[in-house]
C-alpha cells in the first residue's frame, strides 16, 4: 500500500468549505465519479545491473513485497522511511513504473484499471513540471485546453480554471510566472485539480513548506477528498496538526506494509502491541522512531571505532525490526478487516489483468499542435533579451568578418578569398546549430509528464517545438549573418544568387541541427553525446577543407563526402557563387597582369578544378542530399521520444529473455 524571482508570499486564510467553489455548506457535494482503488498482494521487481560493460551482471530484487490495500474517495497518506518505499508504492498504483515487473491485481471499483489510467488520473510529482516561463494562469489553460473534452465550451473552461485559481489561493497571483518553490508546487497541484479526475496522486506535496502552508495544502486537498475524489499521497514527516486530517494511513518500510487502516486508530494500534512511549506527543514521530529513528537506539555497541560493523548491525536490525513490525500488522484486526473488504470488492469474479498502457488523448492533434507552439512561442517570447543580446552579437561578428574580406580583397586571390569566405560560412552554420541538440532534452521530463497524462500526443509536440523554438531560434542567425557579412565584403552579386545562398545556409543549418536532435534527443542524452556531434563536425569540415584546397579527397576519405552534411552545403555555395563568374575583366585586367601565380579567370574553371558538376544538377543534388539526411535524421529524434513505447519493448525483451535463464 499503501509507499528569478524572489519568492512569492501567498497569503494563508483559513476559510469555510463553504465558501469554496461548488461546495456545499455540508461540503459533501460530489463533483466527480467516485473510485475505489483496491490493490490485491502487489510485488514489485527492479532489474538491476552489475559490473563491467560487456561483463554485467543482472540481478532482480523485491522492491514491494505482497502488500493489500483500499483506497477510498478520501484523506489516504502514504508514510515511511525515506528508503524509497513510499513514493515507489505511490508510483506503481499511479502505473508510473513498468508493468512488467509488477504482479497482483490492481483496481478501479472493483474492475480492472483501464489501460489508459495515466490519463484519466491526476498526478503531482516530487519535482514540479509546470512551465516557470509563463503565467500561472497559463500553465492552467494549458491544461484545460488538452485534458478537457472538446465538448467543454470555452466558457465553462475559464469557470473551472477561475474556481481552482480560487481554490489554491492562487487568484492573485494568476499573472505571475511560478518562479518561487511554493508557487510552483501549487501551481502543479492546480494543473491537476482543473481536469478534475476521480483520484489524485501525489508525490510529497509539502516537501520544503512552511508549517501554514502545508496546513492549507493538506486542509485543501481534504476539502477536495469530501468532493469524492480520491487522493493518494506520500508524505515523510508532518506535523501533529496536518496529521490529525488524515483518513487513511499507510505505513511503509523495505517494501513491506506494518500499518493500512485509519489514521485516527494507528496510534493506539501500536500502543496495544506495546510499543509505548510517553516522551513521545507527535503520532508520527511515534511511529518512525520505530520504524528508523528507534531501530539506532537498539543498537548498543559496547566498542568504539567498528563503524563498518555498527552500520551492518544497524541494518540487518533494521531488518528485524520491519519485519517484525510487518509481521505484526498482518496477524492484526485491521489486516483482516481489509482482507474481507478486498475480498468483498473482488467479489466471485476472475480478475484478469493486463500489462499493456495505452496512452490516450481526448482532443485531436491540430488542436494539440496550436497549444502546443502558442505555448513554445510564449516561451521563445520570456528570453527576449537573451535573443536580442545574441542578433547583436551575431551583427557585430557579421560585421567584423565582412570588413575584414573587404579589406582584404584582391583582384590575384579573389577566388581563393570568396571560397574561404564560403567555407567560414559553412562552418559557422554548423557549429552554432550544434546547440539545437538540446532542444528535447531540456524539457524531457515535462515531456514524460505531460505525455503520459494524456496532454498530447508525440507527433505535435515535436512538430510543434520544431516550428516554434527550432525554426526561429536558427533563421534569426542566418537572415542577420548572411546578409551582412556577404553584403560588406562584396560577394553578392545578384539577386538570384542571394535567394541561392539564403536557401543553401537555411537547409545547412536545419540538416545540422537534425544530426545534433538524432543523437541528443532520447533517455540517455548526455556531454558525450555532444562532443561526438563535435567531433563529427569538426571532422566534417576538415575533410571539407581538404577538398577545397586538394581539389579532391584521397581515395581512402573518399567515402566520407556522402555523410558529410558540412561538405554538401560548401559544394552548393560554391556552386552558387562562382558558376557564370568572370574575375578578368576589362576594368582589372593590368592588375591581374601583375600576379604572381596564375589567375583563375572564370567560375567553371575553379568549379571543374573542384570537381563540381556545372549543370544544374550538380547545385540541386546537394539540395536533395541535405534534405534525405534531414528527413532521416529528424525521424530518428521523433522515434527516440516513444520513450514508453521502447521502455516497454525493452522490458517485454528482458522478461523474454530471463524466461531461459
Amino acid at each position: 500500500m499503501s509507499s528569478n524571482d524572489g519568492p512569492i508570499v501567498i497569503p494563508m486564510t483559513e476559510r469555510d468549505p463553504s465558501d469554496l467553489p461548488g461546495m456545499s455548506a455540508s461540503g459533501q457535494k460530489i463533483s466527480a465519479e467516485e473510485a475505489v482503488l483496491s490493490f490485491h498482494n502487489i510485488s514489485y521487481y527492479e532489474t538491476v545491473q552489475n559490473g563491467f560493460p560487456f561483463r554485467k551482471k543482472t540481478d532482480v530484487i523485491e522492491r514491494l513485497s505482497n502488500i493489500s490495500g483500499i483506497m477510498k474517495p478520501d484523506l489516504n497518506a502514504i508514510m515511511g522511511p525515506p528508503d524509497g518505499s513510499r513514493s515507489l508504492l505511490l508510483d506503481v498504483l499511479a502505473a508510473r513504473r513498468d508493468p512488467c515487473g509488477l504482479s497482483g491485481k490492481i483496481l478501479i471499483n472493483g474492475k480492472p484499471r483501464p489501460a489508459n489510467f495515466t490519463c484519466t488520473s491526476g498526478y503531482v510529482p516530487r519535482n514540479d513540471m509546470v512551465m516557470d516561463t509563463v503565467t500561472v494562469r497559463d500553465n492552467l489553460e494549458f491544461s484545460a485546453a488538452l485534458r478537457l473534452p472538446m465538448t467543454t465550451t470555452r466558457d465553462e473552461k475559464r469557470r473551472r480554471i477561475n474556481e481552482v485559481l480560487e481554490l489554491l489561493h492562487l487568484d492573485k497571483v494568476a499573472d505571475r510566472k511560478p518562479r518561487s518553490k511554493e508557487l510552483r508546487k501549487r501551481t502543479s497541484i492546480a494543473v491537476e485539480l482543473v481536469t478534475d479526475h476521480p483520484i489524485l496522486f501525489l508525490d510529497e506535496p509539502t516537501t520544503g513548506f512552511s508549517l501554514t502552508m502545508e496546513n492549507d495544502v493538506i486542509s485543501v486537498l481534504r476539502w477536495i477528498s469530501k468532493n469524492g475524489r480520491t487522493i493518494i499521497f506520500s508524505i515523510r514527516q508532518p506535523p501533529n496538526s496536518i496529521f490529525r486530517l488524515f483518513d487513511s494511513l499507510t505505513l511503509v518500510a523495505s517494501g513491506k506494509v506494518m500499518f493500512h487502516g485509519p489514521a485516527k486508530s494507528a496510534l493506539e494500534y501500536f500502543k496495544s502491541q506495546g510499543y509505548t512511549d510517553d516522551s513521545h506527543h507527535i503520532p508520527v514521530d511515534f511511529f518512525l522512531d520505530y520504524i528508523i529513528r528507534g531501530v539506532s537506539a537498539i543498537i548498543h555497541t559496547e566498542e568504539d571505532g567498528h563503524e563498518a560493523d555498527e552500520h551492518e548491525e544497524f541494518l540487518e536490525t533494521e531488518l528485524e525490526v520491519t519485519q517484525e513490525l510487518a509481521s505484526m500488522y498482518i496477524q492484526s484486526s485491521f489486516y483482516s478487516e481489509t482482507r474481507m473488504e478486498l475480498d468483498r470488492v473482488l467479489g466471485e469474479q476472475q480478475v484478469e489483468t493486463s500489462s499493456a498502457l495505452e496512452l490516450s488523448c481526448v482532443t485531436p492533434f491540430w488542436h494539440q499542435l496550436r497549444w502546443i507552439i502558442n505555448r513554445c512561442l510564449k516561451n521563445v517570447i520570456s528570453f527576449l533579451s537573451f535573443t536580442i543580446t545574441q542578433a547583436l552579437i551575431t551583427d557585430f561578428l557579421a560585421a567584423a568578418i565582412g570588413i575584414t574580406f573587404r579589406i582584404l580583397k584582391n583582384d590575384c586571390i579573389e577566388v581563393d578569398t570568396r571560397a574561404i569566405l564560403l567555407y567560414l560560412l559553412t562552418g559557422y552554420q554548423c557549429t552554432t546549430s550544434m546547440s539545437a541538440g538540446r532542444l528535447f532534452v531540456t524539457d524531457r521530463d515535462r515531456f514524460l509528464h505531460e505525455h503520459t497524462r494524456g496532454y498530447y500526443g508525440v507527433l505535435p509536440y515535436f512538430l510543434g517545438k520544431l516550428l516554434a523554438e527550432l525554426v526561429p531560434g536558427l533563421l534569426l542567425p542566418i537572415l542577420l549573418f548572411t546578409p551582412i557579412t556577404f553584403g560588406i565584403a562584396g560577394v553578392i552579386s545578384s539577386v538570384k544568387g542571394f535567394f541561392g545562398i539564403m536557401l543553401t545556409v537555411m537547409l545547412l543549418a536545419y540538416s545540422a541541427s537534425s544530426l545534433s536532435l538524432s543523437v541528443c534527443t532520447g533517455e540517455k542524452a548526455s556531454l558525450v553525446r555532444m562532443l561526438l556531434v563535435s567531433f563529427y563536425f569538426v571532422f566534417m569540415l576538415f575533410f571539407s577543407g581538404l577538398s577545397q584546397y586538394f581539389g579532391s579527397l584521397p581515395p581512402a576519405l573518399s567515402w566520407t563526402q556522402y555523410v558529410n552534411i558540412p561538405h554538401y552545403g560548401f559544394q552548393a555555395l560554391l556552386h552558387n557563387e562562382f558558376l557564370g563568374q568572370d574575375f578578368c575583366l576589362e576594368n582589372n585586367t593590368e592588375e591581374v597582369s601583375r600576379c604572381q601565380n596564375q589567375v583563375i579567370c572564370t567560375g567553371e574553371e575553379f568549379l571543374t578544378m573542384q570537381g563540381i558538376e556545372l549543370s544544374s544538377w550538380g547545385f540541386w543534388k546537394n539540395h536533395v542530399a541535405l534534405a534525405s539526411l534531414m528527413s532521416m535524421l529528424f525521424t530518428c529524434a521523433y522515434v527516440q521520444l516513444h520513450h514508453r513505447k521502447l521502455e516497454a519493448l525493452r522490458s517485454w525483451v528482458r522478461k523474454f529473455l530471463q524466461s531461459f535463464k
